[in-house]
């Protein structure tokens, strides 16, 4: 079995794929993006992707979302949630104050906002395509007084040295994983359900109200709501919803074929367990 991450070896991504028992043995796929992960699946190269979708600090993953709703060739067929915690990592002993630059991903970025202000207020953020990038360019840049945020992981990898630990703004700081396997793929046990959806009538009043009602009126619970810009159309919106069932249920099933009259698209993104 091949499984696709975003790499390289010792993302946050990595340590998901590793902590799941489900693909015990695989051979790991390091990809350059998130979407690359996610066509290597459809493209056949992968058996599955594990990319991140959501952050208990920072919200969604912008890029997982448009990937998914964009192609008709994957489908989720499973999530994990996977304790998060930070590390500022440099090449040499610095101390915080003497730090320039602060490299990583967006996401852990955004996540350790409030501990980069109070004890690094002098570097300037910048963004990397992972955080095992950052790290890698932090310890390739040695003479540098630059830090990387990342995982222990690739600071072993890439003879980092570990400035602080736990820099995450809030304790239980967690990411959620989704599994993500070619479209026609079945998951045993689903009890979750990831949809998206938008239409010409959402900049009219009660639109969006008319389509959450189809499930509240049949007693299915929705787990999340959001919206993303529906790209070359200003003001309009793709909506994404989690739905607290499996499309096997009866209710769950109805309110998605009642949500297809207001809508000029629907997309199960996919239907797995949790």
């Amino acid at each position: 079995m091949k499984v696709a991450y975003l790499g390289p070896a010792g993302t946050f991504s990595e340590e998901a794929a590793r902590a799941a028992p489900r693909v015990a043995g695989a051979d790991l796929m390091p990809e350059p993006t998130i979407a690359d992960a996610i066509v290597a699946v459809a493209e056949g190269r992968a058996d599955e992707a594990i990319v991140p979708i959501e952050n208990s600090i920072e919200g969604s993953v912008a890029q997982t979302l448009d990937t998914l709703a964009d192609r008709e060739d994957v489908t989720i067929v499973g999530e994990l949630v996977l304790p998060v915690s930070h590390l500022l990592v440099a090449a040499r002993e610095l101390a915080l104050a003497d730090v320039r630059r602060v490299i990583s991903h967006p996401q852990p970025l955004g996540q350790c906002a409030h501990w980069l202000r109070e004890q690094v207020p002098g570097a300037e953020l910048v963004a990397a395509s992972s955080t095992a990038d950052a790290i890698r360019e932090v310890t390739a840049a040695r003479s540098e007084p630059w830090a990387a945020i990342g995982t222990r992981r690739a600071a072993e990898l890439y003879d980092g040295v570990i400035l602080a630990e736990g820099i995450e703004d809030e304790a239980g700081n967690a990411t959620r994983f989704v599994w993500v396997a070619a479209a026609g793929a079945e998951a045993e046990g689903a009890a979750k359900t990831s949809i998206t959806f938008w239409g010409a009538g959402d900049d009219t009043p009660g639109w969006l109200v008319r389509c959450l009602a189809e499930f509240s009126e049949r007693g299915v619970n929705l787990t999340k709501i959001e919206s993303r810009p529906l790209r070359g159309k200003l003001g309009h919106y793709r909506f994404y919803v989690d739905l607290d069932l499996g499309l096997d249920a009866p209710q769950a099933e109805a309110a998605v074929a009642a949500l297809r009259g207001h809508c000029e698209d629907v997309r199960v993104l996919g239907s797995y367990p949790v």
